[in-house]
């Protein structure tokens, strides 16, 4: 793997692999499999997330790895996340407590706040989207992003995260968090993909120094049936990456994460399947031309697939989209 894209250096100065394995709705034992497949098959990026329960799973491979001497801790890149029923500021230390316990980690690499918008926390750990009678999210009666965020700085300064950052963040949120951090976010993580490119949000968050982290950067094909609507364009089965793929002799996910990463992202591809593992980590042997960059960037279809979330909280200030 000779290419300058295997890492981005954030602006704390940490480097970060820019091909991380997403975990998203893994069930345990599913991403036991993954999270071995991918370790093998170098990668050391792996992103989690609270919400999922399945932390304690990915701790269980990663302690196995470590203390085989497979990997050391200093390789890896271990990225998860505050849930949104813990945003209260008094819960927020315990919160990463209670992930850095189950990753059976000191610290993580990276600690983001998962979403913009508060759930009523009713001190169950466990109930983590929290839902009112009509189905919608339960919103915390009173938050703020900033105090939020405050809390979370200390975690640096406890040594329990090295890096800070957010998710599903508007230009305007980070900006804000931006203006008042200490230790500012080092990437928002989002939906980005060829029918959802964010090139707005990504300019901006440029210009202060945060990248953009791509989840659903091959156009999530597993995501649940119950987010799918029928016309949903496939990104793999575009013609214009097909072509390309073929031209390069690379699957068309090879081609769409080698496009995200041309244009300075990083990409953490979701995939319990081994193969896939592997293959979507094989992105570092050919270049896109610039013509092609343009080609891909001019697919005309606009979609996102995760704009539910802002509905799940339509009348809150602080949701993003």
């Amino acid at each position: 793997m000779d290419d300058s894209l295997t890492s981005v250096t954030l602006s704390n100065g940490l480097h970060m692999p820019s091909v991380g394995l997403g975990t998203w709705q893994s069930p345990k034992d599913e991403v036991r499999v993954a999270v071995r497949a991918a370790l093998d098959a170098g990668y050391r990026h792996i992103d989690t997330v609270y919400t999922d329960l399945n932390e304690d799973a990915i701790g269980e491979v990663l302690q196995e790895y470590i203390k085989s001497g497979k990997v050391k801790r200093e390789e890896l890149f271990i990225v998860t996340k505050l849930p949104m029923i813990h945003m209260e500021p008094t819960l927020v230390k315990r919160s990463i407590e209670l992930s850095l316990k189950k990753l059976q980690l000191d610290f993580v690499d990276l600690y983001l706040i998962h979403f913009p918008v508060a759930l009523s926390y009713d001190g169950d750990d466990e109930n983590t989207f929290p839902r009112t009678e009509d189905g919608k999210w339960k919103i915390a009666e009173k938050s703020d992003l900033l105090e939020t965020w405050k809390a979370m700085e200390e975690l640096v300064d406890l040594g329990l995260t090295k890096s800070l950052g957010v998710s599903n963040f508007s230009i305007s949120q980070v900006e804000r968090i931006c203006k008042i951090a200490k230790h500012k976010p080092v990437t928002n993580q989002v939906e980005c993909h060829i029918y959802w490119p964010q090139n707005e949000l990504f300019e901006a968050c440029k210009k202060l120094g945060v990248t953009i982290t791509a989840y659903a950067p091959i156009g999530s094909p597993g995501r649940p049936d119950r987010i799918k609507k029928e016309d949903d364009p496939i990104a793999m089965e575009e013609p214009i990456i097909q072509k390309i793929a073929k031209k390069y002799g690379k699957t068309p996910a090879q081609v769409l994460l080698r496009n995200l990463l041309q244009r300075g992202m990083i990409v953490i591809p979701k995939s319990v399947t081994p193969e896939r593992i592997q293959s979507n980590i094989k992105v570092f042997d050919f270049n896109l031309t610039k013509e092609e960059m343009d080609e891909i960037g001019g697919i005309n279809v606009k979609r996102s697939f995760f704009n539910f979330m802002g509905n799940m909280c339509e009348n809150h200030q602080e949701r993003p989209f």
